[in-house]
């Protein structure tokens, strides 16, 4: 199996890579409700337009605010400097690396066992069972939270690509030393569909943590994302 988690890395880090040249469209759910994002890329970062709620489309005066909101943003980004152009992107390509370095140290972080073969999404698979690695060192306090998770990875067995992917805390970890204490109860589950030849990106991610900061406050956080529409930046969406 190390061979094939190591072709699945690889795979997964060309996605990512690719990942910055696509607009999408975006649905957040909540307690009261969802709302829908138009997600285009204007000079190096992702900017949301608000173009649904609750899956129907703005009125037309909503519409037009939003519409004023893109304007200015766009008009905006056109007069920065050189500096704050770059101060903006840094900020946008720490967020995704902060993001891409939990899913890399997956591999690194769990031992991995070959539980079965199965069909996913119309795709055939291999799953596979992931247990704490005695002896990991996470390189991040973000990444600490691993060492206390158990998980399943599902692989494509003709691209080797990430179907789903499953974690879940089964033990109290603390982050920081006394910042916090990530509670069982916490996962996140990712899944993923082919968006061009060769290119698999995300089409729906949950994720419920349970934490308690400074051992006083309980932070409990939670998000579901669908993703849809992909297409090439600065191209028109295929509806």
């Amino acid at each position: 199996m190390k061979a094939v988690i190591a072709r699945s890395v690889e795979v997964t880090d060309a996605d990512w890579n690719a990942a910055p040249r696509y607009d999408f469209t975006e649905t957040d759910g909540g307690p009261h409700g969802t709302l829908t994002y138009d997600v285009t890329t204007i000079r190096g970062t992702p900017y949301s337009r608000l173009i649904m709620e609750n899956g129907k489309p703005l009125s037309a005066e909503e519409s037009r605010k939003e519409g004023q909101k893109l304007e200015r943003t766009v008009a905006v980004r056109n007069v920065e400097s050189p500096q704050e152009t770059a101060r903006r992107i840094s900020k946008y390509q720490r967020g995704r690396d902060r993001d891409h370095l939990m899913m890399s140290q997956m591999t690194k972080a769990f031992n991995f066992q070959l539980v079965g073969e199965e069909t996913l999404d119309g795709h055939k698979v291999w799953v596979l069972k992931a247990m704490p690695r005695a002896g990991y060192r996470p390189p991040s306090m973000e990444a600490e939270a691993l060492t206390g998770m158990n998980g399943t990875l599902w692989i494509d067995t003709a691209t080797y690509q990430w179907v789903r992917v499953e974690a879940h805390v089964i033990q109290p970890v603390s982050i920081g030393g006394f910042l916090a204490r990530v509670q069982p109860g916490t996962f996140f589950k990712l899944d993923k569909a082919p968006v061009a030849p060769g290119i698999w990106l995300a089409r729906h991610f949950v994720m419920r943590s349970k934490a308690d900061v400074l051992w006083v406050f309980r932070n409990r956080q939670a998000a579901d994302e669908s993703f849809s529409d992909y297409h090439l930046a600065g191209e028109t969406a295929k509806k």
